[in-house]
């Protein structure tokens, strides 16, 4: 470890000689600072709350990236170009040790540079929580600075996939249709199960049943919150609806029946909801649609009950560590490029790989719609070709490795005042650092041992 701790250091000083720590210290600094002059928000003391966090964070990982990246790829390709990694070779440590010694380096680079940017964040908003008024901060210390864990209806998807093929099938043997058109077919089945799952008919009521679990034995004092979405049927319609909602089942609880409230559509609203589920931890929630159009509540997030799970400090602190955790696998990326390319083609190929990251969304809607050719609007059809019969399963492969490591969202999260749980923060871990990272280090080490070393300098 003496050996490996020693590259670590060689690092640091790496990072000093190239002012690169100082520079992101201060950009990082400046962030935090002049963003919040910069923001435009709702006006309210929420709204200012969540955007600053969402900016500031994402701020931060970013730059913490970019330069994460370039380091990596700057301190091992430069040391091998400029004949530094040579003489260091030659003594009694491994090549894997120099390697691994070179990743603790910049991940104690990150933790540093993390801590401080994180820190400030943290030391800002508690400091501008306190000029508030009274109100405003209780709002902010039960919406937004604060953990707060969420129950959903359990999806119906067995079910829905079930009857879709069911139908699927019966429409097959009246209307045979040809391959090409079976996947769309079975798209449109299952949406419109979906639908009627999801719309509430003017002037009708519709009742979700959630289950709380442990939220059951959390003081009944503390009021939840209830985080709904709907749309308009009719997508031309605009302005507000009105919904009235009620708590409670009447055969377990009492009903507590809210004030009508005007609600826009394609929106989040959060609103404050009484304890009221029965022993069970069943929560029950009807919703009247008092108006003349249909309305849509999303399966995903048309209905979410929030509770009080933890403080924000400690909550703040696991997202932290998933933006390091994130860092880690950067650096382990420019680490495993610069083990066997020059430091100009390590950076761009690693730089091309965190580009192919962002762009996953358009992976995505070509998976989702198994063609990589454009909708045809005058025919109404989606066009296919060849390609896509080895284009998408290499977009599902790419996506499913992508997806381990950015499903974990910690900024959203702390935006909104979610839970991040001890076990999120393990899972992202394991995924991130020991499979993706350690498939990373372990092609890196084993290029990077078995590279001559002397050719480098020979080919300029």
């Amino acid at each position: 470890m003496q050996r490996i701790f020693a590259i670590a250091w060689l690092t640091w000083k790496a990072a000093f000689r190239f002012r690169l720590f100082l520079v992101v210290a201060g950009l990082l600094l400046a962030s935090v600072v002049l963003l919040p002059l910069l923001i435009k928000d709702d006006g309210t003391a929420r709204g200012f709350t969540q955007i600053l966090l969402t900016y500031t964070l994402t701020t931060i990982s970013a730059l913490l990236g970019i330069s994460t990246l370039w380091l990596a790829c700057g301190t091992l390709a430069r040391d091998i170009e400029e004949c530094q990694m040579q003489v260091v070779a030659v003594k009694p440590i491994a090549r894997w040790q120099i390697w691994l010694g070179k990743w603790i380096g910049l991940m104690s680079l990150n933790a540093a540079l993390l801590a401080l940017s994180g820190g400030s964040v943290y030391a800002l908003l508690q400091w501008r929580a306190t000029r508030l008024p009274p109100e405003q901060q209780e709002v902010l210390r039960r919406e937004v600075l604060v953990a707060r864990g969420s129950a959903r209806m359990q999806k119906p998807d067995a079910e829905i996939e079930l009857e879709t093929e069911n139908q699927l099938r019966e429409r097959l043997q009246k209307n045979p249709i040809t391959q090409a058109d079976l996947n769309e077919v079975r798209k449109q089945i299952r949406e419109q199960l979906k639908a009627e799952l999801q719309i509430v008919g003017p002037n009708n009521p519709k009742q979700w049943q959630i289950d709380l679990g442990a939220v059951k034995n959390l003081p009944r004092d503390r009021p939840l919150q209830l985080r709904v979405k709907f749309n308009a049927a009719d997508q031309s319609t605009t302005g507000t609806f009105t919904g009235l909602w009620a708590i409670g089942s009447p055969t377990k609880t009492p009903i507590v029946r809210l004030e009508p409230m005007s609600l826009a559509p394609d929106t989040f609203h959060e609103f404050d909801i009484p304890p009221n589920f029965d022993e069970q931890g069943k929560l029950t929630i009807t919703f009247f649609n008092a108006n003349n159009r249909a309305l849509l509540f999303p399966l995903e997030d048309g209905i979410e009950v929030l509770y009080r799970e933890g403080t924000f400090a400690l909550n703040y602190a696991r997202g932290l560590a998933i933006i390091f955790c994130w860092m880690s696998l950067l650096a382990a990326l420019g680490l495993a490029a610069a083990s066997f390319l020059s430091f100009p083609v390590a950076a761009f190929v690693a730089l091309s790989v965190m580009v192919l990251v962002l762009s996953s969304g358009t992976l995505s809607n070509a998976v989702s719609e198994g063609t990589i050719a454009n909708y045809n609007a005058e025919k109404g059809t989606k066009g296919f070709t060849p390609a896509d019969v080895v284009v998408i399963p290499v977009f599902k492969a790419v996506l499913t490795v992508i997806n381990l490591a950015k499903n974990f969202s910690p900024i959203d999260s702390l935006s909104t005042g979610r839970s991040i749980t001890w076990s999120q923060l393990g899972l992202a871990g394991g995924q991130i650092i020991l499979l993706l990272g350690g498939i990373l280090a372990a092609f890196g080490m084993s290029v990077f041992t078995r590279r001559e070393l002397a050719t480098a300098q020979g080919t300029q």
